[in-house]
């Protein structure tokens, strides 16, 4: 399995990085949502995406409807983020996202969202 974090902090990509790749899942890093974009079309394809909504150039959210608007239907779409308003989390799934987590977050809570995604045994 390959996921994509698109998140414009080296710290949190690093610390999700760590995680998923603890749990076999192959790892690819952007620092916006546009560089998250350029990754998608790149080549192999990805079966997930952790997506922060605050970042420079595009953000998650004009991200995640981008790449749903170009038929990336296939792969799962995680907010990752900060943004804890009932108001940022409803935009989010209505853009297509598959489930939101929250910033701070520890390994338990990102498993219980991949679990909730069907990747749990990635």
């Amino acid at each position: 399995m390959r996921a994509l974090i698109v998140d414009d902090s080296r710290f949190v990509r690093g610390f999700l990085r760590g995680m998923l790749e603890e749990k076999g899942i192959d790892c690819a890093e952007a620092g916006d949502g546009r560089a998250g974009l350029d990754q998608l079309h790149a080549g192999a394809p990805f079966d997930l995406a952790l997506v922060d909504w605050n970042m420079p150039v595009m953000n998650g959210l004009e991200m995640l409807k981008q790449l749903r608007a170009e038929g990336f239907s296939d792969v799962k779409v995680m907010m990752v983020t900060t943004e804890a308003e009932n108001d940022f989390i409803i935009r989010a799934l209505d853009a297509g996202a598959d489930e939101y987590l929250m910033k701070p977050f520890d390994d338990e809570a990102l498993s219980e969202k991949l679990a909730m995604l069907g990747l749990a045994g990635a």
